[in-house]
């Protein structure tokens, strides 16, 4: 027992100088410490170039190198931002809820370029978003038996506000989905009220 942490002590102190546990790497080798820490990156997630470089930079390794690193990562296809969009938009759409706005927030705060936003987020179908947005209220709505009417009518507008729905969809389709649950149309304004 006290053999094997002894030898745990020894390979850690290897590793930890650039030893034999160092994947090989010669300590001072910027080019394959970024390789290393984009591989260790990309193996948990996804990311964007930008993610990437981010982390680059935060580990000090030169700008050049780091380019150079990205480069040949996005042309073996292990950086693609494109299939990265598309991939978040699918995911966070159906998982999330998230309406067109709020997917392209998030990328755009991922360091994807406008233009691969923009083709992304309109992928999504405006008939498919619309039936997000209703199945979202349908499964707030019953939650919300009881309270007043515009009362319901601002918490559910907001919380498809904050979830990117535009203003109009918004209220129309809450609207709609009181009006069903049998709601009087006439307790409600014809504008959109503000969000709670």
């Amino acid at each position: 027992m006290e053999e094997r942490r002894a030898e745990r002590r020894r390979g850690r102190g290897a590793r930890e100088k650039g030893g034999a546990g160092s994947g090989g790497r010669e300590p001072g080798d910027p080019e394959a410490a970024a390789r290393e820490v984009c591989l260790r990156l990309l193996a948990s997630s996804p990311r964007t170039r930008a993610q990437l470089a981010d982390a680059l930079r935060r580990k000090d390794i030169p700008d050049e190198v780091a380019e150079k690193v990205l480069g040949r990562f996005t042309d073996v296809g292990l950086i693609d931002d494109e299939a990265f969009a598309r991939a978040w938009v699918q995911s966070r759409h159906a998982g999330r809820g998230l309406a067109r706005r709020a997917l392209a927030a998030e990328l755009r705060r991922r360091g994807v370029a406008d233009e691969t936003v923009s083709d992304a987020v309109e992928a999504l179908e405006p008939d498919q978003e619309e039936r997000t947005a209703r199945a979202l209220v349908d499964r707030k709505l019953r939650g919300t038996r009881g309270v007043d009417p515009a009362k319901r009518m601002r918490r559910l507008v907001g919380m498809l506000a904050r979830k990117g729905y535009p203003p109009g969809l918004s209220y129309r389709v809450v609207k709609e989905a009181l009006a069903d649950e049998g709601t009087d149309p006439d307790a409600f304004p014809d504008e959109p009220p503000p969000f709670d």
